[in-house]
């Protein structure tokens, strides 16, 4: 699960009562009080506690289904380290909120033949597409580039209806539960599936053939080529009041250690995932192992670097 938000909270929940083998859940953010609204395994103890979406998931999940194997990762997923996350997989479900991962996902999917399913929804109107991995059609024969960010709502601009996010998880789920029990390679690519659940209305859209520069030409762009890893990855959380921010260290960072540093500072809360510092003046920050941090209080990316780098360094 690629993103345990909305759509991979129930995906994953759908595939732990099937009885998939092994679940890896894969997501770098806390549990929010908006989240309850329409991300089904998180509880209010949950939003309070500020719990890594992953380790939540897990625990829930394991009180549902414990004969399967789960696995818990609460990182950024970035082209440095995609392949040690998805190395043992054979099937990835997308859950993820934004472009830049799909991309990514799409790149590695192409370089290991490995299929994935995508999905995305915002306000009542969703989309789910299986894309096999094995060449044409691939996500960037529907979507050649990333589109220009002042030019695509977000959940925050446009608000989400939970019964839609719920319907479009079960369709993903019913993707990756098809293919990991019937295999075989489709007699021809399935249409991408449009939902418009407001006003009733379902189409199939034919991803139409043309020179795609990742399945037609083998161009890697996001997992090797100039747009892998972009120097700033500092970005505002869909209605949330934060920022991610990204540090320049990526090693594992020692948060016991981190944790001691800022005991004068404000109240510390501290977990396998992340430590949290309450700041006097309503921020806070909470830094994850491989040194992303999220800052709380603020949509400023300036004043969240500045916050990053005086209370984490670097």
């Amino acid at each position: 699960m690629l993103g345990c938000g909305a759509l991979g909270s129930v995906a994953a929940e759908i595939l732990a009562r099937a009885g998939v083998g092994t679940l890896t859940l894969i997501d770098r953010d806390t549990v929010e009080w908006s989240n309850l609204q329409r991300q089904a395994l998180y509880t209010e103890a949950d939003a309070e506690a500020g719990r890594a979406k992953a380790d939540a998931a897990c625990e829930h999940l394991k009180t549902i289904n414990s004969s399967i194997t789960y696995h818990a990762h609460a990182v950024d997923v970035t082209a440095e380290n995609i392949a040690e996350l998805l190395r043992d997989a054979d099937f990835v479900v997308d859950g993820s909120d934004n472009f830049g991962i799909r991309f990514l996902l799409n790149d590695y999917s192409l370089e290991r033949s490995l299929p994935w399913v995508h999905g995305g929804c915002l306000g009542a109107t969703g989309q789910v597409a299986l894309f096999s991995g094995m060449g044409q059609p691939c996500f960037r024969c529907l979507v050649p580039a990333p589109p220009d960010a002042a030019s695509v709502e977000t959940c925050e601009t446009a608000g989400v209806v939970g019964a839609a996010t719920h319907s479009i998880a079960s369709l993903e789920a019913m993707e990756a539960i098809r293919h990991l029990t019937m295999p075989e390679k489709p007699a021809a690519p399935p249409p991408v599936l449009s939902l418009d659940f407001w006003n009733h209305r379902v189409r199939q859209i034919k991803i139409p053939r043309s020179r795609c520069p990742a399945c037609s030409d083998g161009h890697r762009d996001f997992l090797y080529g100039d747009l892998a890893a972009a120097a700033d990855r500092s970005a505002v959380l869909c209605g949330r009041n934060a920022v991610q921010v990204q540090g320049e260290n990526r090693n594992k960072l020692d948060l016991v250690h981190m944790a001691e540093r800022w005991q004068t500072l404000g109240a510390v809360d501290q977990n396998a995932f992340f430590v949290r510092l309450h700041l006097p003046d309503q921020y806070s920050v909470t830094l994850f192992r491989d040194g992303r941090a999220i800052i709380t209080g603020t949509e400023d990316l300036s004043a969240a670097r500045s916050l990053y780098a005086r209370y984490v360094g670097g």
